[in-house]
């Protein structure tokens, strides 16, 4: 399957950078909502229930595509919610694990990066539970991808 990507996420490196000039929490709630407004806008045609994600309080839809090169599984993410903020979320999750190797995003940790941001302890626990469900499909579709290529 192939995704529509208009343009590349902001590199996670950017985000975390600018999460770190904005000391008040209203200011990075802003931001997140605004990294929600780029992402590329989701098809309705993926709005499926195997695109959903289960265990969030929003909407959520995540839609995995894989691409097989020099042996290698690459994820690649799109995403929306129908909650700004959670539309925010799936914008940081996907700056950070799109595009890399099935292999690096089953090792990566999007947990330790939610706290290092300041999200976990500002945000809802509905919406901290719901961040948790979307780093469990993308782990998931990651190692299920791992699988295919072994």
């Amino acid at each position: 399957m192939q995704l529509e990507t208009k343009s590349r996420p902001m590199p996670i490196d950017d985000i975390i950078e600018n999460f770190s000039l904005l000391e008040e929490w209203d200011d990075r709630y802003r931001y997140v909502i605004e990294l929600g407004r780029k992402l590329t806008p989701f098809p309705e045609a993926q709005r499926t229930d195997t695109n959903k994600v289960q265990g969030c309080a929003s909407q959520v839809w995540l839609a995995t595509a894989i691409e097989h090169r020099d042996g290698r599984a690459f994820l690649t993410f799109a995403g929306d919610s129908d909650a700004h903020i959670v539309r925010g979320l799936v914008a940081i999750l996907i700056a950070l694990l799109s595009g890399r190797p099935a292999s690096e995003i089953s090792g990566e940790d999007p947990l330790a990066l939610f706290e290092r941001l300041g999200l976990g302890q500002h945000l809802t626990p509905q919406r901290s539970n719901g961040f948790r469900s979307m780093v469990a499909r993308m782990r998931a579709d990651a190692t299920a991808a791992l699988a295919e290529t072994v």
